[in-house]
C-alpha cells in the first residue's frame, strides 16, 4: 500500500497540481497586491473616495464592509483576466498550432504511362488507355 501510495505522489499530475496551486497562491498575493496598493487609490482618486475598504454601513449593530467585497471583485476580475490572457490564450494558440489537419486521402492517383492524374477506381487512363 504505501508503494502505491508513493507511486501516487510521484506521478506528474500530482506534482504539476501543487506547483501550481504554490504559483496560483503567489501570483494571488501579487494581483491583490496591486489590488490594494495601485488601482483602489487610482479609483479612488477619480471616484473622489479615498479608500474603499473603509466603506461600510450599519444595520442594527451589524457592520456591512462593502468595501472590502468591491476590492475582493476587483482582484478577482484581474486575475481571471490574467489567466485568461497570459495562460488560456497563449495555450489555445500553441495547442491549435500544434494541432496539424491530417491530410485528406487522395482522390486520384497517377497513371504509370503517361503520369496524368486519373480517379482511384479507374482501371484505365482516360489520356492514354494504359491499363492501370
Amino acid at each position: 500500500m504505501f508503494k502505491e501510495f508513493k507511486q501516487f505522489l510521484l506521478r506528474g499530475n500530482v506534482v504539476d497540481l501543487a506547483v501550481g496551486v504554490v504559483v496560483g497562491a503567489a501570483f494571488g498575493t501579487v494581483v491583490t497586491a496591486l489590488v490594494k496598493d495601485i488601482l483602489t487609490p487610482l479609483i479612488a482618486a477619480i471616484a473622489k473616495v479615498p479608500d474603499f475598504s473603509n466603506l461600510s454601513f450599519t444595520i442594527n449593530g451589524s457592520t456591512f464592509m462593502y468595501g472590502d467585497f468591491i476590492n475582493a471583485i476587483i482582484a478577482f476580475v484581474l486575475v481571471a483576466a490574467a489567466i485568461f490572457f497570459f495562460v488560456i490564450k497563449p495555450m489555445n494558440y500553441l495547442i491549435a498550432r500544434s494541432r496539424k489537419e491530417p491530410p485528406a486521402d487522395p482522390t486520384t492517383k497517377k497513371c504509370p504511362e503517361c503520369m496524368s492524374e486519373i480517379p482511384l477506381a479507374a482501371r484505365r487512363c482516360m489520356h492514354c488507355t494504359q491499363v492501370v
